[in-house]
């Protein structure tokens, strides 16, 4: 009953109050709004746009890992790493992490979605999500039945061409993984060129898409910079938020629905702060229980990415272009000219879906070729001509936590990714990196001699190569499951299947925390799909 009565300066009151400009707060304040009737409250923890590497493709480069438009999180040290903490990247800015990701268009496998509607979550299947995606995609191509034009989300195909990616291809292909145009029909087996959430050489945000053109609505109200430190509660109702911003604690009213999408990192410390969680844990924090749901922060999965570099010789990576600074001059000019060339370049450009066993019914790891190579995002990249091999696993088994965690600076998650804690996934990074191998060794790629430099051809055993993924692993930047949709009988569930967070009411959960399993490739996609799914269930629920 206290934060019904909070005595914090209330901004006013509204139907909706979305938490987070993300990729998917960015398609609920879209749609939320478009009822004029709808009073809709966008609350953002980072700033706008207005920097240029937002826009310029390659500009995560230098995003990923400056505060200015990176949280800067890290996990704990992990054992599956070898005793590493690993950077963690989320978006500061409207569009969230569509501002600094790397623009791949993916919806990941039919069987992901179906597996969620075995679960018991009644109208999430493939055939139940698809319309979904239609529903805001403006793809570059002529539309059909697997893609339309029109929407908010921009997909084109890649304004650059590299030597290297085209002979990578030609060996994946030798090496039994079969070339295919598009990775969103279903089934993403294969070898291709990603599509990229690109609009003539510009970056494509779920901010320039779907929240910036509708900022003009007198009915939508987008607050920047803000601290949520809480839901607000009346008994079990959730009717506003308490935030801070320039300092000053304030609050939200709403009369409707209170919508978390702040992503799987932040909204889970949300839930906690304001009473929804593990009662021992929330009562070791010092929080009053307004819910128990102890599976709050739990479930988190992400895509771990082993990245075996190889240096070559004899044909051209980014790596020699950005060496050579009159390359560079002329780089920049061909973007300036005519937006092509590498300054358009997403991260990875080609990929490559296949089964690491046959253990498996559908492809269970994934590549990632990039025509460069560096120690980590946000440093700088080799001396000498190289490509990464960059191999995930697609569904893995580990299963880590986020929490919130109190410091002298106030709270913070506490990110546990818990990965390669499972046989099966670390079986499946031995496999993946063989698999590379295999690939690299195929005669299309011999005239360029390429020599392993990460983690060396002297690594053969599986304990050694177990070790060298330990090392080389890290963070793709898909982190979801850590508040779930689920049935009524799974005690792990925070949500239902309408995104509602179970035992309250009026308040949802809409990000990629919310998906039970991780889809079988980039996640940013599958989260807008979801978000516009959600919306249809806000409006709808409202309707009675």
């Amino acid at each position: 009953m206290p934060d019904a009565q909070s005595s914090e300066p209330s901004i006013g009151s509204f139907d909706y109050i979305v938490v987070g400009a993300g990729s998917a707060g960015c398609v609920l304040a879209n749609r939320l709004s478009a009822d004029p009737r709808n009073r809709v409250l966008v609350l953002e923890g980072g700033g706008m746009d207005n920097w240029i590497w937002f826009h310029i493709p390659v500009g995560y480069l230098f995003a990923i890992g400056n505060p200015r438009s990176d949280w800067m999180f890290s996990t704990e040290a992990e054992p599956g790493l070898n005793g590493r903490a690993l950077a963690y990247p989320r978006g500061k800015v409207i569009g969230g992490c569509s501002a600094i990701n790397a623009m791949i268009y993916m919806r990941g496998q039919a069987a992901d979605y179906d597996g969620w509607r075995q679960l018991g979550l009644t109208g999430w299947g493939w055939d139940d999500v698809l319309p979904y995606f239609l529903k805001h995609e403006d793809h570059g191509d002529p539309p059909n039945t697997l893609h339309r034009s029109g929407g908010e989300w921009r997909v084109e195909h890649p304004r650059i061409k590299w030597d290297i990616l085209d002979r990578i291809r030609d060996a994946a292909e030798q090496a039994g993984i079969a070339k295919v145009d598009d990775f969103n029909s279903g089934d993403n087996a294969g070898n291709g060129y990603f599509h990229v959430n690109q609009k003539m050489g510009r970056r494509w945000s779920a901010a320039r898409g779907f929240l910036k053109p509708v900022l003009k609505r007198s009915n939508l109200r987008l607050e920047t910079g803000v601290t949520v430190e809480r839901v607000l509660f009346d008994g079990n109702r959730a009717v506003g938020v308490a935030f801070v911003k320039d300092g000053q604690a304030m609050t939200a009213r709403s009369g409707g629905e209170v919508i978390l999408s702040a992503g799987s990192i932040a909204s889970p410390v949300i839930l906690e702060a304001s009473g929804i969680g593990d009662r021992t844990r929330l009562k070791e924090q010092g929080i009053a229980a307004v819910h128990h749901l102890p599976g709050v922060g739990e479930n988190l999965q992400d895509h771990l990415q082993i990245r075996p570099i190889y240096k070559i010789e004899g044909i051209k990576t980014l790596n020699d272009i950005y060496a050579n600074p009159l390359r560079r001059g002329l780089m920049a000019l061909d973007y300036a000219a005519r937006r092509k060339g590498p300054l358009t370049m997403a991260p990875s450009q080609l990929g490559a879906f296949t089964k690491s066993s046959d253990d498996y019914a559908t492809a269970n790891i994934e590549f990632h070729f990039q025509p460069l190579s560096l120690d980590a995002w946000g440093e700088g990249l080799h001396p000498f001509a190289a490509f990464t091999a960059s191999v995930c696993n697609l569904r893995p088994s580990s299963r880590g936590s986020v929490h919130m965690a109190r410091t002298e600076k106030g709270v913070r998650p506490e990110i546990r990714a818990n990965y390669l804690s499972t046989d099966e996934d670390r079986r499946v990074a031995v496999d993946g990196l063989r698999m590379a191998r295999t690939i690299v060794s195929q005669p299309a790629l011999k005239p360029y001699r390429p020599e392993e430099y990460k983690p060396g051809a002297h690594v053969e055993s599986d304990e050694d190569l177990l070790v060298a993924a330990g090392d080389l692993g890290t963070t793709i930047f898909h982190p979801v499951g850590t508040a779930k949709m689920g049935v009524d009988d799974d005690p792990a569930a925070v949500l239902d299947g309408r995104l509602r967070v179970r035992g309250v009411d009026g308040l949802r959960v809409i990000d990629a925390s919310a998906m039970p399993r991780i889809t079988s490739g980039n996640t940013n996609s599958p989260t807008m799909m979801l978000a516009e799914r959600g919306a249809g269930m806000i409006i709808s629920d409202s309707k009675g």
